[in-house]
């Protein structure tokens, strides 16, 4: 998702006013230590414990008996207020702690102690009963007098003991300078290459002539060869690097790897059963999304949990949801629906980009040359629903179909007709925290002009696809969808507000001019009215040049209608030329392809990585995909193809950002369930799960911490607490399900 920013849960409301200020020292640019007391040589003052905690000295010692039974870390903490922070320097956050019984959790935190409560840095070590000592690195991204160092302890079942030794937080110590382990300097897609499509991988070198290759299958025999190509140095990485295309070998087999200047890459496989696989997780993601259903641990094992946001305790649930205050004197039921990314809100354009592209995948199957819709047919994907004679796809997508309906301000009300923008907790909640145990209070948000306009264009589009498999709800979705456009034209410039950002992301946006055009293409192709016809003819973004070098996404949608009136059958005036500016698109982001000597169809200006950079470059070979299915010219589709080398690992990082596909893949995911690396009794990502991948502004401290001056590529960590970099989100999934769909019908 994009433009959000996450906190951890603060304890400052249960200690009140317990608390006890002291004066603070200040930061300067010698070493200065901010905590107070760390060593507890005679006292523990001025740390405070929550009321459910006794604690005491021992030993030299402060050590805590921490109660059973609470449900979340920050039921029970230590710590210390009033610390001052400056912005831009680094310190040094440092402890020594010790459980008892061995193997619990303390999250350690370096944070804000009044609201917001933001978090600034966070670690969660599993602590031993003999006790260890850490040290961790990090830069402030604020000034600030007001900072709180805490550990939370809570969560368990069983109480422990938990102590406590020289903590410390030290300014003006050196930026710890992280150092990404990037493997082997051949760069190759560590999944599969098409037997008959291009193989193209990246060597990392100081040489500047070029070099032999070969490759070799799993039993080490050199079964072709050839030369690198020198490409000089790569600007979205820094690297000096050369180029090598494999591509006349074609023969299907495991276990290939390339060795070449002394390095032998990692493995992958030439064939076509890694993308079969891949076209089904990346959309059997969404299940494990969903909202407001038990998720079946037989359906997705290890990933089975309770139903999320009922009514049920300590639920405040997504039954009766009221607005902000001010915003409205009504209640919605908008339950059910996708959790948006890593938290638990449910967005509406962010879920009408993310639908509108699982239900262009499986229309791009009925309509394109190469397209096979029973490969995501019913039975295919193992969900509640296989079994009921509509393909698995639309059953999946219809759960957010529902969720966005039922964020339609209802008839009698002001904006009636409109669609509120969001739905989510009224404060930050902290990680890990299953759904199901989220205890904070569920607001709707205001409408939006945008949010009326996704719903209508996806709606509209439902409408065409489900009547084939259920008529009554494709003529509620029309309705809707007519309904929703009346109001956006009644209601025009009705935009987000920016700060809206406190417990969901604030998806602002201030031109709609995008969105009319898209739910005006997609209400023509459905209805064949002329006057969404003659909407989408005098929009000026229908001869607008709209495949830029971010590619689209929430806040850019003109092409979602653009691809649509390309490709589905219509009597438009001038269609041809639609057509043609899709292939002209194209044709862009083919030359930035071979541009770049890491084969991706994305430069965006002054090498800054966007947020959702991955999904951004998956587009892109939409794009191009798009171009091949319109014209079965094979650069095209050779294009899109290898678009999927970069996303699987022919990258700087030598990385696959898709979980569970590659020999080293992402799967630290930002989530607040797919918590492994903070609870080991939770589950990575599924795989098929796409990370966010480099974002040159990597707006969260953690990533600030290890990446400040980052080039390009390498900003990027993967890890949970860099929301920036690594968090999942429905509609990077909906490109990445476009995309492998694609590929695997390539086969």
């Amino acid at each position: 998702m994009k433009r959000r920013r996450t906190v951890l849960l603060s304890l400052a409301g249960l200690l009140g006013a317990a608390l006890t200020a002291l004066p603070v020292q200040q930061a300067g640019a010698d070493e200065v230590e901010q905590v107070r007391n760390g060593t507890f040589d005679t006292t523990t003052d001025p740390w405070w414990t929550s009321a459910n905690v006794t604690s005491a000295l021992s030993d030299g010692r402060l050590c805590a008996d921490v109660p059973g039974g609470t449900a979340n870390p920050w039921d029970a903490a230590v710590g210390q207020n009033d610390i001052t922070l400056v912005k831009g320097e680094s310190y040094r956050f440092s402890f020594t702690a010790s459980g008892t019984p061995e193997g619990h959790v303390a999250r350690a935190i370096v944070g804000l102690q009044v609201s917001p409560y933001d978090t600034w840095y966070e670690v969660s070590p599993e602590l031993s009963v003999s006790g260890n000592s850490y040290s961790y690195t990090f830069t402030s991204p604020v000034d600030t007098a007001q900072a709180q160092v805490a550990f939370q302890v809570g969560g368990g079942a069983d109480a422990w003991r938990f102590c406590l030794d020289d903590v410390s937080l030290l300014g003006g110590v050196p930026p710890e300078v992280y150092q990404p382990d990037t493997g082997p300097r051949v760069r190759v897609n560590q999944v599969a290459y098409l037997p008959a499509g291009p193989k193209n991988a990246t060597l990392v070198t100081d040489a500047t002539a070029k070099l032999p290759w070969q490759l070799k299958d799993d039993l080490g025999a050199t079964v072709a060869h050839g030369w690198t190509v020198p490409r000089g140095t790569d600007v979205s990485s820094g690297q000096n690097v050369h180029s090598i295309d494999f591509g006349s070998y074609r023969r299907p087999g495991s276990g290939f790897t390339l060795v070449v200047d002394g390095e032998t890459s990692r493995s992958f496989d030439i064939g076509t059963a890694a993308y079969e696989q891949l076209r089904l997780d990346a959309v059997k993601y969404y299940y494990t999304q969903r909202s407001g259903i038990a998720i079946s641990d037989e359906l997705r094992p290890g990933y089975g949990r309770q139903a999320g946001h009922l009514n049920t305790a300590p639920n405040q649930g997504d039954a009766n949801v009221p607005c902000q205050p001010g915003v409205c004197d009504y209640t919605l039921d908008v339950t059910g629906g996708w959790y948006d990314a890593g938290d638990h809100g449910k967005y509406v354009v962010n879920g009408g980009i993310a639908t509108w592209e699982l239900l262009s995948t499986y229309e791009r199957s009925l309509l394109a040359p190469t397209g096979r819709p029973a490969k995501l047919g019913d039975g295919t994907l193992a969900i509640p629903e296989s079994g009921n004679k509509v393909p698995d796809i639309l059953d999946e997508a219809r759960w957010e179909l529902e969720f966005l309906l039922r964020m339609q301000v209802p008839d009698g009300q002001p904006l009636a007709g409109m669609a509120h923008h969001k739905i989510h907790d009224a404060q930050w909640t902290g990680l890990p925290l299953l759904p199901s145990d989220d205890p904070q209070k569920r607001e709707l948000h205001p409408p939006t002009t945008q949010a009326t306009l996704n719903l209508a264009a996806t709606a509209a589009q439902a409408a065409r696809l489900y009547r084939p498999y259920d008529r009554a709800f494709a003529t509620k979705a029309l309705t809707a969808a007519r309904k929703a456009w009346a109001a956006a034209l009644a209601h025009p410039e009705v935009y987000a507000d920016p700060n809206d950002g406190i417990g969901g992301g604030a998806y602002s946006d201030t031109d709609a001019t995008d969105e009319f055009y898209w739910a005006a293409a997609e209400l023509y192709l459905t209805t064949g009215e002329k006057q969404f016809r003659t909407y989408v003819l005098n929009s000026p973004v229908h001869t607008a040049d709209i495949f830029g070098s971010l590619g689209f996404d929430w806040g850019r949608t003109a092409a979602a209608g653009r691809l649509d009136l390309a490709t589905v059958p219509s009597g438009l005036p001038g269609r041809d030329k639609v057509r043609q500016s899709v292939v002209n698109g194209a044709d862009r982001y083919l030359s930035t392809l071979k541009s770049q000597p890491y084969g991706m169809p994305y430069a965006p200006d002054d090498n800054v990585y966007d947020w959702g950079s991955t999904h951004q470059v998956l587009n892109n070979a939409v794009v191009l995909s798009t171009a091949y299915d319109l014209t079965g010219t094979a650069k095209y589709r050779d294009g899109a193809v290898q678009s999927m080398d970069y996303v699987l690992g022919r990258n700087a990082l030598n990385m696959s950002y898709v979980t569970g596909y590659g020999e080293v893949s992402s799967h630290n995911q930002h989530s607040r369930w797919y918590a492994h690396e903070l609870d080991p009794s939770l589950p990575n990502p599924p795989n098929g799960t796409l990370a966010g991948g480099p974002n040159s502004n990597i707006q969260d401290p953690y990533a600030q911490s290890k990446l400040l001056g980052c080039v390009g590529q390498f900003c990027y960590i993967d890890d949970i607490q860099s929301w920036s970099t690594n968090e999942t989100a429905i509609n990077w999934n909906a490109a990445l399900t476009r995309m492998a769909s694609f590929v695997a019908d390539q086969g």
